[in-house]
């Protein structure tokens, strides 16, 4: 295999593919590797472990979602309505066109029980998930009832997105945007 020069971040691209498609652990450092086109120890310049890689994948994807979804919460000069729906597009947009569903989905239930690290890290994207629903919605509703609410919410879309790929069907997914659309509705 010839080498060539890669980014840390078209690695992480490849390995974020993989690990949503094989899993954490049916992923190697090899296939990783094969994926971007290199030699396995070529991926050593950029990380030191598989787990090194799986937590950056982890937070890559974090950043993304943080940058690009989350921040729309916080948009207070644009109208209630219109950031949630901007919001459910921009999640809707990443989902459905992403296989193997979702990283820290899957990550948490292949790994958060055996690795403390893993588990923070998932559970910071799911925190910032929550939080910036429950910021919108604390528009219509108490403190307490947002974050029922919004947890209600991340966790349906988890299950949605999981059907959605058992059954290749989007139908019920956009179901869920749809139920949190209607508890704004005046």
């Amino acid at each position: 295999m010839a080498l060539k020069k890669t980014s840390k971040e078209e690695i992480l691209k490849e390995a974020v593919k993989l690990f949503k498609l094989q899993g954490y652990h049916d992923t190697s450092m090899a296939d990783i590797a094969e994926s971007c086109g290199l030699l396995k120890g070529s991926l050593y310049h950029h990380f030191k472990s598989k787990d090194d890689v799986g937590l950056e994948s982890l937070k890559y994807i974090h950043d993304y979602f943080v940058r690009e979804v989350y921040s729309i919460a916080y948009k207070e000069e644009i109208p209630l309505k219109e950031r949630i729906e901007l919001y459910i597009k921009k999640i809707d947009d990443y989902f459905l066109q992403s296989k193997g569903g979702c990283i820290f989905g899957n990550f948490a239930l292949e790994l958060s029980v055996e690795s403390v690290l893993f588990k923070d890290v998932i559970r910071e994207d799911f925190n910032a998930w929550v939080d910036s629903l429950r910021f919108m919605l604390q528009d219509k509703y108490n403190k307490e009832e947002a974050l029922v609410l919004a947890k209600e919410y991340v966790a349906l879309t988890q299950g949605a997105i999981m059907m959605m790929n058992l059954y290749h069907d989007s139908k019920d997914y956009f179901r869920v945007g749809e139920k949190i659309l209607s508890l704004i509705k005046d």
